[in-house]
């Protein structure tokens, strides 16, 4: 199935996904890797506030390159997921409904999804040229220090993905 979704998601629209739905997402998402993640959840370790809140959020997994000129972003293409799974438990926890990557995930972050009617989506990786003109405006929220890693807010506007866990337990990868 095709669908045309808006940002932010809530657990009404991520019960009626289903692995292999077609999604065109617009809105607002963030942008986090392995050392935004990390920063991020060394502060809930710590009990500190996080510099936004996750709740219902969708975070996508990508660093992107320089923008050129006239553009909001360079080469925005996904990053393999598997790298977050450490987190994304803890994230899901705190109110993350969505994940935009590559590749698979591990059982933990499998069984949260279902346990917080969450949903992971695949972005073609390979197409960040392509994928970047989804993006209309991007952000840096904090962490600038790490550049292309730096925890990015971003606007897009009919970002294809599909949807490879849903909150149901099927797993486009397996099924």
């Amino acid at each position: 199935m095709e669908r045309k979704l808006t940002l932010p998601l809530t657990k009404e629209v991520t019960r009626e996904l289903s692995a292999g739905d077609f999604c065109y997402l617009t809105g607002e998402m963030y942008v986090a890797r392995d050392a935004a993640h990390k920063r991020m959840y060394e502060l809930y370790l710590e009990g500190k506030d996080l510099p936004v809140s996750l709740k219902n959020e969708t975070i996508y997994y990508m660093g992107p390159s320089p923008a050129r000129p006239g553009r909001p972003i360079g080469s925005a293409g996904p990053t393999t997921a598997s790298r977050m799974d450490k987190y994304a438990p803890t994230f899901m926890d705190l109110g993350m409904i969505a994940m935009v990557g590559k590749g698979k995930r591990t059982p933990e972050v499998l069984s949260k999804l279902r346990e917080t009617e969450g949903v992971y989506f695949a972005a073609i990786g390979g197409a960040g040229a392509i994928l970047s003109k989804c993006i209309k405006k991007s952000e840096i929220i904090a962490y600038e220090d790490l550049g292309a890693e730096a925890l990015r807010r971003i606007y897009v506007e009919n970002f294809p993905v599909i949807v490879v866990y849903d909150c149901k337990g099927n797993n486009l990868y397996r099924d």
